[in-house]
């Protein structure tokens, strides 16, 4: 088979959404009617393929991303199913940098959720095509236009319904097919393998035109060729409709929706159809760019196995003690054996072994080429976001941005025999996990760690005590302050002092002035190379930055603050760079002073979801723990109430809205932005 026909019979797909709307269950389905796994695992019985590591079982929840690879239509899909809670975000944005397509699932009932919302958006962010799946179709309430039409609301493209289903909540018995004009009903005896189309109940038949109709002239605005025939009157035929999505797909202008319920075995396989038909294969992206580190130009490589090798690494894992890294290869192939070049960090690494990965099992392969994702055996020094390239014909692709931690939380090993391994753990897991961050706090000889909610610290030090054996005593969680200033002022700094037999100069102005909430730090430097050597230039932002590392007030981080260098004083033969960072970075602790410090706390936006009933109790609250609320939204019996809360009040929030609602209650948060406490 030639090279290029392979590719184009590749899919790399992610499957994402909110917690709790069935992502894992489509996952394990589409395993099963694959033929890749041959038995259903069902994650309320703790027994999903993919939901592998042993908190997520307990949980009932996806915390890591797992990868795997099938069949179908004589196609290969390989399929990353992602974490839906806010905690874990970052395995989905890591994921989203490297896919070509996502299929989203919505819960019919619940609709569009906060982390479907912050999903969808991280997915537009790197342009990845979509299909849409709503799922939970048998549930009570369940409402498929209600959830097309909010969708419609709350993104920017166009919800295209291909499906529509026949029959809601209990009376859900299978969908119509529009493009097809066909019903298709599920053999319940056959765990869903076995399904029959046949022609639509006459019930059906006028709404089912009517949707029909709507989707064609959709799809007109966008296919000249299909507007032409729907002008003249022609007939439609079923290949110009599924070029049309296709086409509008990729070009991120419609998302198809479907329908289906998961749990009951009921419409997955027109999803993987929608896969091959709908979604890009590595051959319809468009080239990877990247900037060539010695002429500093930018540089594309094309998806062919022929083009030199560029690939990214965006997943690091320990595997029994071992580092896997997984990359996803733009260009090029990859060899067991190879000498691989990290350009990130300028080292050359061996290449041990190369897996294809099927959750936690792995399956040894001799190469890899364009459009593939594996692990990885051997690259000791690799990170996320590192590029892995050709020495000879170098590219650095963009690297990837990670989330700031919003809560801390103090451990300590138990025995000095425990110490060790809490070291060494807490480096692997780092390694693993970019949004963790640690420091070693000497006045009260602990280690801080920090990361993005209760539920992150607690699944990390869970971690610690069964995979490493790593005993840890553990404080209360804290929240992660920031600092800012509230006016702009003008500072001088300067440093005189003779150190061993030299004298150290340096004088230098700084104009420091409140930014926006959530923008930032700038720097910006004026000054000319008369006025002052550009040799010393750096020595006064170094200075600036690490005095922004540590705030006046309680020495948290400061953020939101433009610092302007307006001038400085120079003396041949004393101005040094020490001289210059000290005077920098005195002026700026001086200017946060002077400017009214201010401390900033984490703010939630958090979704509650309430029977009506239930709403004056769950509204008193939240005002009782310092909230805004934004908008209350009713959905039939139940409300959704959105808020503003401070991270602070919300700890502990998941028992009291049970104890408040008798349990029926749920909640969802995600960072808003830090604001003044």
């Amino acid at each position: 088979m030639p090279p290029r026909s392979r590719l184009a019979k590749i899919r790399n797909i992610g499957i994402v959404a909110h917690i709790d709307a069935g992502k894992t269950t489509v996952t394990e389905r589409m395993l099963y009617y694959t033929g890749r796994s041959h038995k259903m695992g069902e994650v309320h019985d703790g027994e999903a393929v993919m939901d592998w590591m042993p908190q997520e079982q307990e949980r009932g929840i996806t915390i890591s991303s797992a990868v795997t690879t099938c069949n179908w239509r004589d196609s290969e899909i390989h399929i990353i199913d992602t974490p839906g809670h806010v905690d874990f975000t970052i395995e989905v944005e890591r994921c989203l940098r490297v896919l070509d397509g996502a299929v989203a699932v919505f819960c019919a009932v619940g609709g569009v959720e906060p982390q479907s919302e912050t999903v969808w958006h991280q997915a537009d962010k790197y342009g990845v095509p979509k299909i849409a799946f709503i799922n939970k179709m048998d549930r009570v309430g369940a409402d498929f236009f209600g959830v097309v039409a909010m969708m419609g609301r709350r993104f920017n493209s166009v919800p295209l319904p291909v499906q529509i289903p026949w029959g809601e909540a209990d009376r859900f018995q299978g969908i119509i097919d529009l493009i097809r004009r066909k019903l298709v009903v599920w053999d319940g005896d056959t765990l869903g393998m076995a399904y029959s189309q046949g022609e639509i109940p006459p019930d059906m038949k006028e709404a089912a035109d009517r949707q029909r109709e709507t989707m064609i002239e959709t799809l007109a605005e966008h296919d000249d060729e299909l507007a032409d025939r729907y002008l003249e009157g022609l007939e439609i035929r079923e290949e110009d409709i599924v070029r049309a999505v296709r086409g509008a797909t990729l070009k991120l202008r419609v998302v198809p929706v479907m329908c289906g319920s998961a749990l009951r075995n009921k419409g997955i396989q027109p999803v993987l159809d929608a896969v091959l038909d709908y979604l890009p294969s590595p051959e319809d992206i468009p080239p990877v760019r990247g900037v060539n580190p010695a002429t500093r130009e930018e540089e594309v490589r094309h998806s062919d196995p022929q083009d030199a090798l560029a690939a990214l690494a965006f997943k690091i894992a320990q595997d029994e003690g071992r580092k896997l890294t997984y990359l996803r290869i733009y260009s090029g192939r990859i060899k067991a054996g190879d000498d691989l070049y990290n350009i990130s960090k300028g080292r050359k690494e061996k290449a041990s072994r190369l897996l294809k990965m099927h959750a936690n099992k792995r399956e040894r392969l001799e190469s890899a080429q364009a459009g593939d994702i594996v692990a990885v055996m051997g690259l000791k020094e690799a990170k996320t976001g590192d590029t892995i390239c050709d020495e000879t014909r170098p590219l650095l692709l963009e690297s990837m941005e990670f989330y700031e931690p919003v809560i801390s939380q103090a451990i300590e090993a138990k025995t000095p025999a425990d110490q060790e391994r809490v070291s060494l753990a807490l480096v692997k897991l780092m390694e693993e996990d970019p949004t963790l961050r640690l420091k070693y706090d000497d006045e009260t000889a602990q280690t801080v760690i920090s990361g993005m909610g209760e539920l992150h610290l607690e699944v990390l030090i869970d971690r610690l005590q069964r995979e490493f054996n790593a005993r840890v005593n553990v404080g209360k969680p804290r929240v992660v302050y920031r600092e800012t200033i509230q006016m702009p002022v003008e500072v001088e700094g300067r440093f005189e002092r003779e150190i061993g037999d030299r004298r150290h100069h340096g004088q230098v102005t700084l104009q420091l002035r409140p930014r926006e909430r959530g923008v930032g730090n700038s720097y910006v430097n004026h000054l000319d190379a008369e006025v002052l050597p550009a040799e010393f230039h750096g020595a006064i932002e170094e200075g600036v930055r690490e005095a922004m590392m540590s705030g006046v007030i309680a020495g948290y981080p400061v953020v939101d603050v433009e610092t302007l260098v307006k001038s400085a004083s120079f003396r041949e033969g004393e101005s040094s760079a020490l001289g210059y960072k000290i005077a920098a970075s005195t002026a700026a602790r001086e200017g946060c002073e002077k400017g009214g410090a201010l401390l900033l706390e984490p703010i939630m936006i958090v979704d509650v979801l309430t029977p009506s009933e239930f709403m004056g109790e769950v509204i008193g609250d939240i005002n009782a723990r310092r909230g805004e609320i934004q908008s209350i939204t009713p959905k039939g019996a139940v409300s959704e109430i959105r808020a503003k809360l401070p991270l602070k009040a919300l700890f502990g929030y998941s028992t009291d809205l049970r104890s408040a609602t008798q349990g029926r209650a749920t909640f969802s948060m995600h960072f808003f932005r830090y604001d003044k406490v």
